[in-house]
């Protein structure tokens, strides 16, 4: 998502919504877990009945005293909070061309992709780019990263995203293997990170870069599993590499 304000706005009653009827369709059911109608209790949260009925409908955003009261009538807590392990929205200027280029040199007759997909457990955040696999019950959950400025983090958040696709396919009756991607920009700092911590980056993506590209860019060559690719990004445009970067053993 880019930093404008008609971009956040967009988004901002994108989530809303969503949050509305997340949170009438939360209240309907615990209402009717605990055996009370509408009117019931729309008295014990001293509001309007009427109004409680486009709350569960998701129509309105109640106000924060409504909720809370409605969680107090319920015997539930309410919460509002950020979530740290949901990752920026912010993309920084290198991504959206190494996306480009990985969607690019894609095998398109095996791979399907899909941008920007959200999850919500365990965490909430949002996936730069999930492949599907055409042909096998496989999809790779793929980060697009300039930079490692927080590595244990970025480890975790790739972690949790993939557990967060697999609850998504599971909800639809299917249960797909998740494989994790991370697309990483070629720099000085990224490849001494890759040196420094290429025992911790081995163990989170154990599969050899070359063997990664060759199944993402052919028909046949197998998935070897969780892998980095690298990316060289110069003047606004970025090439996928075949392999690690010059001076970098992780992944070869």
């Amino acid at each position: 998502m880019d930093l404008t304000q008609a971009a956040i706005r967009a988004e901002t009653a994108h989530r809303v919504r969503r949050h509305a009827h997340t949170t009438g369709d939360s209240i309907r059911r615990m209402r009717l877990a605990a055996g009370l109608n509408r009117t019931a209790l729309a008295r014990a949260a001293s509001i309007d009945p009427t109004h409680l009925a486009r709350i569960e409908a998701g129509a309105v955003n109640a106000s924060v005293p409504v909720l809370t009261a409605i969680g107090v009538a319920l015997g539930c807590d309410t919460s509002f909070r950020y979530f740290e392990g949901a990752g920026p929205r912010i993309h920084d200027r290198f991504q959206a061309p190494m996306v480009e280029s990985l969607l690019g040199a894609v095998e398109r007759s095996r791979w399907s992709a899909t941008l920007e997909v959200p999850i919500v457990n365990p965490s909430r955040g949002v996936i730069d780019v999930v492949l599907d696999e055409r042909r096998a019950p496989l999809a790779v959950a793929g980060e697009a990263q300039s930079a490692l400025t927080r590595l244990e983090q970025q480890v975790r958040w790739m972690a949790e995203k993939a557990d967060g696709l697999a609850d998504r396919w599971r909800a639809t009756g299917r249960e797909v293997a998740i494989s994790r991607l991370l697309i990483l920009r070629s720099t000085v700092d990224t490849r001494e990170i890759a040196r420094t911590y290429a025992a911790t980056l081995a163990t989170a993506f154990p599969a050899r870069s070359r063997d990664v590209v060759d199944a993402l860019t052919t028909v046949d060559a197998p998935w070897p599993g969780a892998g980095i690719v690298w990316m060289l990004v110069d003047k606004g445009k970025a090439r996928l590499l075949d392999g690690p970067p010059r001076g970098v053993t992780l992944g070869r």
